[in-house]
């Protein structure tokens, strides 16, 4: 079974910023991590839809 979300992007250790892309979907999403805490968003283009990136059927 193919993992869902894939890690397209990745900076930093401790103060973490990474994009996630959904591969079933496309959409892209920004994680961040700072100690114990984190969050999680989709990334939006200038007219408020969410980015996509094509994903290929296996």
């Amino acid at each position: 079974m193919a993992e869902r979300f894939k890690v397209i992007y990745k900076q930093g250790a401790l103060n973490v910023i990474e994009i996630w892309v959904d591969t079933e979907t496309g959409v892209n999403y920004l994680y961040h991590k700072d100690g114990y805490s984190g969050g999680l968003t989709p990334l939006l283009d200038r007219d408020g839809k969410p980015l996509i990136t094509n994903v290929t059927e296996k």
